[in-house]
């Protein structure tokens, strides 16, 4: 994400080299063979979405509502969580679902100490897989809070880090499927935010593909709107609906007279389920 959704404490510094990332799976399938409960079928969005730091006032939202963005991202928790949320309540949720907005939780989790900056929830070697689970149980009972349900997924932003400190990027990788196990076991699919150089290169690269997420929001700030005319990674990964694109940050919007600034995303994967 750009440097205005992080915490204040750890704001991020966008990378030059700043990308995306690839998850493992192939998609629902991948997801739902995780989970030995009956899986609620998927919600699906594909069209323009946005992100912002805090979810914008329900007037807002419908002064938005044109058709040029179809789906928002809103932050339903974590410590690194870089904004306060006053508008995001079960009520806010329901509202702008009705008004025909699709919604997509991101949970800022912890982040890696190999990290540049400093943030309120940093992993270890130590804490990774304990961390995980807890926080990936916690995201689980914010969604469900907000009126999100069992079948929705839950993207986990993971921003930039040193990839090549190798007991640095094996901490992060064993707190990623810890929170992912712990998403797919109580039946929310496992979603991940990062970049090609970084974070979302860590997983590309993992050998071992055992609980990774199956949905990935890649950042790649070209200004293209298509999660496939520069899908960098292989052509059989993460399809059936199982891709986004966040391809241009902090752009200044006014629409219906509210002025918003967002994070621009191509969207063809999951939005959670609120009816």
């Amino acid at each position: 994400m750009s440097s205005h959704r992080m915490s204040k404490k750890g704001r991020y510094i966008a990378w030059a080299t700043a990308g995306a990332a690839v998850v493992a799976g192939a998609g629902i399938a991948a997801q739902t063979s995780m989970a030995a409960t009956t899986w609620p079928a998927q919600k699906t969005f594909t069209g323009r979405a946005f992100d912002t730091c805090a979810a914008p006032s329900l007037t807002a939202m419908k002064a938005w509502h044109t058709g040029f963005y179809g789906a928002a991202a809103v932050y339903i928790g974590g410590k690194n969580r870089g904004c306060g949320q006053p508008n995001l309540t079960a009520s806010w949720v329901k509202s702008v679902s009705t008004l025909g907005w699709k919604l997509i939780p991101l949970y800022v989790g912890a982040q890696p100490s190999c990290q540049t900056g400093s943030n309120p929830e940093k992993l270890t070697s130590t804490n990774a897989a304990s961390l995980g689970a807890t926080d990936g149980a916690d995201a689980v009972a914010k969604a469900s809070a907000l009126g999100m349900k069992a079948g929705s997924p839950i993207y986990l932003d993971m921003e930039s880090y040193d990839i090549t400190n190798k007991s640095c990027n094996t901490a992060t990788l064993t707190y990623i499927r810890a929170f992912d196990k712990t998403l797919n076991a109580k039946t929310y699919r496992a979603g991940f935010y990062g970049f090609r150089s970084s974070s979302a290169k860590a997983i590309a690269d993992a050998t071992d593909r055992t609980n990774l997420p199956g949905n990935l929001w890649y950042a790649l700030w070209d200004k293209q709107n298509t999660t496939t005319a520069d899908w960098p990674f292989a052509a059989d990964r993460w399809t059936n609906h199982s891709r986004a694109h966040q391809y241009m940050v902090n752009s200044k919007e006014t629409i219906g007279g509210y002025t918003i600034t967002v994070d621009r995303d191509a969207w063809d994967a999951p939005v959670a389920i609120t009816g």
